[in-house]
């Protein structure tokens, strides 16, 4: 396949009368989605936008979120992951930076796009898609929508300026066509619309090794050549068959899909492998809520079940888990952060399945290892690369450790067709972190065992792993440095048995004395959620280098 755009359009035709999507007990054939795909496309095109413009989408995982990412890639533009939990500030600061023009969005979040504005500008978008949590869902999505606006009074007021073009999902999605959905869509001119590998797909915000946030540029050839990969872990042909043998009603294969679907884990490995190999995305709204989310596991059995510690830790300790039925699943495999022995060891007593390990980022889309499938027992490490992925370890000066022996640290080095271009509008930073040989280097510190399998062992860099999600300290600090009585800080990793870090926050006041609640209130106001600081600690100064670098590390010996 050349593009995701085939990728898409082949899926809806290959399998259009299995289920794509199951949300809130509702489940949405890829007939239907590639109808909806279209719809929204062809909206998309008749905006008039430019070949290539950036369309944001800032929705939870619901039917609207794969609906309008496909439908975006279709209409031959470019995708922009949106985290709906983002601060007015943190909001303007990434449609500014990939200069979005479109926004497609949850009412519930209007008000944050609304104070985005009003407070920091949003000069270069041009229009708003709002859309309510059950408008894909028929009748049972307008109980949904009454309940969550009248009921749970969920969505706070906003009010958007005339400049922008709003528009309702179901004045979209609720236009007709009698066109086989998964004919390619036509430009203004009537030409089909085509992408080729090379061409930029997705925007995937990140701070990549220098804590500033940046859009990570991937292609349709580096997203088509991981699932490509990641296929060729899976072997889903072999699955499907055993389960076929074991149950005579078998649909095709349910993944269950609880990683936010803006997160580029679940974006690649959930989302996008459904459309390659035809398998249903059980999507969960919102995982915090576990009994939700049992429930959801328990009327719908997966096979496949990729996600973070935390997640999986919760389960274990939830009084239900006993009840749930495990029987057809096949694979459970963590991402986004480390998996703890301990969660692994009672994830096999209860459900039977050794639990697997991947390693990938945001610039590798994402995945660069995984344990192999055949591994009966918890290793602790990320395994091996994935095929056609080249990892290299590299010293404090750059320079290639030749054969490294068991356990000899070094920074990782990718190389691979995954790997993205560079970064969006930072041409110098890429620079800086590909080898004249093309290695990406990762900023995390790793060693091979005996066996050739990957272990993680530290970061090179300061980020902090919240629940599978990066959190730079530098933000952070310039977040709290704005508040009056601060006169300096710094932000560093805790341990935490939930979210496996935490943010701490040192800070040291000025004479005039500091409002410890006012802080906390700033934070809250700029900071998403899993980014501010769980603790606050006020210290009389802070250690230093000798230029007046303050030395994070020392902080965070002082934890250990």
């Amino acid at each position: 396949m050349q593009s995701l755009i085939s990728l898409i359009e082949n899926a809806i035709r290959e399998y259009h009368d299995r289920p794509a999507y199951a949300c809130m007990g509702k489940e949405l054939s890829f007939h239907e989605f590639g109808q909806q795909t279209q719809r929204l496309g062809d909206w998309l095109i008749h905006q008039g936008l430019p070949s290539g413009s950036k369309v944001a989408v800032m929705l939870p995982n619901i039917f609207q979120n794969p609906i309008a990412v496909a439908a975006i890639l279709r209409a031959g533009m470019v995708v922009v992951n949106v985290n709906p939990l983002y601060t007015p500030r943190e909001l303007a600061q990434q449609l500014n930076d990939a200069k979005a023009s479109v926004l497609i969005a949850l009412e519930n979040f209007a008000h944050t796009i609304d104070k985005a504005d009003r407070e920091f500008g949003l000069p270069k978008l041009q229009a708003v898609v709002l859309t309510e949590l059950g408008d894909a869902m028929g009748f049972k999505g307008r109980v949904i929508n009454w309940l969550v606006r009248y009921v749970k009074r969920m969505i706070p007021a906003w009010k958007f300026p005339a400049r922008w073009r709003l528009v309702r999902w179901p004045t979209i999605l609720n236009t007709r066509s009698d066109r086989d959905p998964s004919l390619s869509l036509m430009d203004a001119n009537g030409v089909a619309i085509k992408r080729s590998p090379g061409d930029l797909a997705l925007l995937q915000y990140t701070g990549g090794t220098t804590g500033v946030a940046k859009g990570a540029m991937l292609t349709h050839g580096n997203l088509l050549a991981n699932l490509d990969q990641c296929v060729s872990w899976l072997t889903p042909s072999e699955l499907e068959r055993e389960l076929r043998a074991q149950h005579a009603g078998f649909r095709g294969l349910t993944m269950v899909c609880a990683l936010p679907l803006y997160h580029i884990f679940s974006f690649t490995a959930c989302m996008m492998l459904g459309f390659k190999v035809g398998l249903k995305n059980l999507l969960l709204p919102n995982p915090r809520d576990l009994k939700s989310v049992i429930q959801s596991l328990s009327m719908d059995p997966p096979h496949l079940f990729p996600g973070v510690n935390t997640l999986f830790n919760a389960l274990l300790n939830h009084p239900e888990f006993h009840r749930m039925d495990f029987s057809q699943l096949k694979i459970a495999v963590g991402g986004g952060m480390s998996v703890t022995e301990g969660v692994a060891k009672r994830w096999k007593e209860k459900t039977g399945i050794t639990m697997l390990e991947g390693y990938g980022l945001s610039e590798t889309s994402p995945v660069v290892a995984a344990t192999p499938r055949s591994l009966s027992e918890f290793t602790g490490s990320v395994g091996l690369p994935m095929p056609g992925t080249e990892i290299r370890l590299f010293n404090d000066q750059g320079q290639m450790i030749e054969q490294p022996g068991p356990g000899q640290a070094g920074e990782i080095g990718v190389r691979g067709p995954q790997v993205m271009l560079g970064y969006w509008n930072s041409d110098e930073d890429a620079d800086t972190v590909f080898t004249d040989d093309g290695f990406f280097c990762t900023g995390d510190i790793g060693a091979f065992d005996a066996n050739g399998y990957l272990h993680i062992l530290d970061r090179k860099k300061d980020m902090i792993l919240v629940s599978g999600f990066n959190v730079y300290p530098n933000e952070i600090e310039q977040v709290v440095s704005s508040f009056p009585g601060v006169l300096e800080c710094a932000a560093v990793g805790v341990a935490d048995s939930v979210t496996g870090e935490a943010v701490k926050l040192y800070v040291v006041p000025t004479a005039m004395g500091l409002d410890l609640e006012g802080l906390r209130s700033h934070c809250a106001a700029n900071l998403t959620n899993y980014k501010r600081p769980r603790d606050i600690e006020l210290r009389e100064s802070m250690p230093k280098s000798t230029v007046g670098k303050i030395l994070r590390r020392e902080l965070r010996c002082t934890q250990e």
